[in-house]
């Protein structure tokens, strides 16, 4: 198992129940292991590289109404 973790940053987090929502979106995602997200947009994700990836995670969040947001 290659387990893989990072922070990303997301817009469209804007209360509690937004990060409640994020959460929801990616509840049932094979391969997470972890998500934690709070009202910054901040996620940090932990992910089995063999069963997901990370674009995976980030295009399920983008379908949820959380897109990452570019790095500056």
């Amino acid at each position: 198992m290659a387990t893989q973790s990072e922070t990303i940053q997301v817009s469209g987090v804007r209360c509690e129940r937004c990060v409640m929502r994020l959460a929801h979106a990616l509840e049932g995602h094979e391969g997470l292991e972890g998500a934690n997200a709070n009202l910054m947009g901040q996620v940090t994700l932990a992910w089995d590289d063999e069963q997901t990836s990370r674009d995976a995670i980030v295009e399920r969040l983008r379908k949820s109404g959380f897109p990452e947001l570019a790095a500056v």
